[in-house]
């Protein structure tokens, strides 16, 4: 009876919690969504710059800066450079929110390289239950499969320690 008691707690704690994770990528390609948004305005002011100046594009225009003399300079195009990375991984990542794939907007988010950006959605994520059906499939499918695993092996413990206990209950006595 406690067995199957912890059963139902577990799978219903389970489930709470995978029905979070479809709500916290919707907070997080809203998050990934302004960051993307105000890197591409700054991406954009260095190719006005590049072209008001004459290079060839912002890369050309970086590396010359890169190699100005002016410690300043090459600070700041040390930091474009990284913007513009910065730049191209987000507009990846919106790709990727773009599409229906599921599990990969999973691992994206979950990344440990990105763990900073997950750490600020989460200081404003609101639990909450999902509304789509693929997120509400998904939080119960991860429930019933997470619940298999942690019971199962606790379920067959159990049940091998009943049959010791019945066999030596029914043998004959010396």
């Amino acid at each position: 009876m406690i067995g199957r008691i912890l059963d139902k707690l577990v799978f219903g704690a389970t489930l709470l919690i995978a029905l979070q994770i479809p709500l916290l990528l919707d907070h997080y390609q809203q998050f990934l969504s302004g960051l993307y948004e105000s890197t591409r305005w700054q991406v954009e002011g260095y190719e006005e710059t590049a072209m008001k100046y004459e290079y060839a594009s912002v890369l050309a225009m970086i590396r010359h800066h890169l190699q100005n003399d002016v410690k300043s300079v090459r600070e700041d195009a040390q930091q474009k450079l990284a913007t513009l990375e910065r730049y191209e991984d987000l507009r990846i990542g919106m790709r990727l929110f773009a599409s229906d794939q599921f599990i990969e907007k999973v691992v994206y988010v979950f990344n440990p390289s990105r763990y900073s950006y997950l750490q600020k959605t989460v200081q404003n994520f609101q639990i909450g239950i999902p509304l789509s059906a693929t997120g509400f499939a998904f939080g119960v499918v991860s429930a019933v499969i997470i619940n298999l695993i942690v019971t199962w092996p606790i379920a067959a413990l159990s049940k091998r320690i009943r049959r010791r206990k019945r066999r030596t209950d029914t043998s004959p006595v010396s």
